[in-house]
């Protein structure tokens, strides 16, 4: 959680992320959980992606951030179909800013999108 930031009273909406071992650390950390759907004013939104198409939903995501709050992109590692660039690409077009990556998991990386300063 110290990599991702979540912090105890966070408010934290997961989009395709029900993974039991990741609600069961988020939930430990204290945070506020919504599974499957928006909350106004996420302090942290998880977005699993698994195809281009899945990019699409990043831009309907601005409205339900915290204006300093942060997106969080998850995506398989080592795909040529879904390469990190692709999901850099996909947040720029959002009007989103990359500003951090770690790895998530053996298997996947998470990529942190923010609103930029100008527009907080």
């Amino acid at each position: 959680m110290d990599k991702l930031g979540v912090k105890e009273g966070d408010r934290v909406s997961l989009l395709g992320m029900n993974e039991e071992g990741f609600l069961a650390e988020l939930r430990a950390a204290g945070a506020e959980l919504s599974v499957g759907r928006l909350r106004k004013q996420s302090d942290h939104v998880f977005l699993a992606v698994e195809s281009m198409g899945d990019l699409r939903k990043i831009g309907g995501l601005e409205p339900s951030m915290a204006r300093n709050g942060a997106t969080w992109v998850v995506f398989p590692k080592g795909r040529k179909d879904l390469r990190e660039a692709d999901v850099i690409h996909a947040g720029v077009a959002a009007g989103l800013v990359d500003n951090k990556v770690v790895r998530f998991s053996d298997t996947h990386t998470a990529l942190r999108f923010v609103i930029p300063l100008a527009r907080r």
